[in-house]
């Protein structure tokens, strides 16, 4: 997982997404276009200054419903973030461990080894606080989805007032990415600014879907 020197469009850390939409006869749902992710170039590299952000993003912004079980705190050291930053991100979550030698669980802050903490503490409470729904973890996210990482930037950015004649019932949104074109999560990048950006790039809505897209692909 290398960096790579970004150039064009990239290197401006923007998107111009430009390119033609995918030909396949199926129209429901229609097929994302696809996106010119840098990782998706013949040098297959990650652009780690965005997967830097797209972590943030993660953090700050998808993690208040979404798990990631299979990722660690220790997977991002050296990789995403220099050890010394992570291992102050993974004290400010309490994690649960134990027992102790009187037999009590116990909490106490999260280290390197821990995985990254569910926002829930079981599936009941996760559909409970979502009204019904799963909220989906985002491990492998990227692979499990048809048409990954064009998938998931198009229905990020997709979010729309739905055409006339199309009822949609409280707690639901109209998503044309998404099958059926109604979707339970709200539209969660709903606004610019909603990450400081530590390296000053301005998040607008399209550069932070970008950024998150390409942290949960890498």
């Amino acid at each position: 997982r290398g960096a790579a020197a970004l150039g064009g469009a990239a290197a401006a850390g923007t998107l111009a997404f430009g390119a033609a939409p995918a030909r396949c006869e199926d129209k429901d749902p229609p097929h994302p276009p696809r996106y010119p992710f840098w990782v998706k170039s013949i040098f297959h590299a990650h652009e780690i200054p965005s997967v830097r952000r797209g972590y943030e993003v993660y953090r700050q912004v998808c993690a208040t419903c979404h798990s990631m079980k299979q990722l660690h705190f220790r997977h991002l050291v050296n990789c995403v973030l220099p050890e010394k930053r992570m291992k102050e991100i993974a004290s400010t979550f309490d994690v649960v461990d134990g027992p102790n030698d009187e037999g009590e669980m116990f909490t106490r802050p999260g280290i390197l080894v821990d995985a990254f903490p569910s926002p829930y503490p079981n599936e009941e409470a996760a559909r409970y606080a979502n009204g019904g729904a799963l909220p989906p973890d985002l491990s492998v996210y990227t692979t499990a989805c048809h048409e990954g990482m064009d998938y998931i930037f198009a229905l990020l950015m997709g979010y729309r007032d739905p055409p006339a004649g199309i009822p949609v019932r409280d707690g639901l949104y109209y998503n044309p990415y998404y099958p059926g074109g109604l979707i339970a999560m709200p539209p969660p990048i709903h606004a610019d600014g909603l990450v400081d950006y530590e390296d000053g790039t301005p998040a607008t809505k399209s550069q932070m879907a970008k950024d998150v897209v390409n942290f949960l692909v890498w």
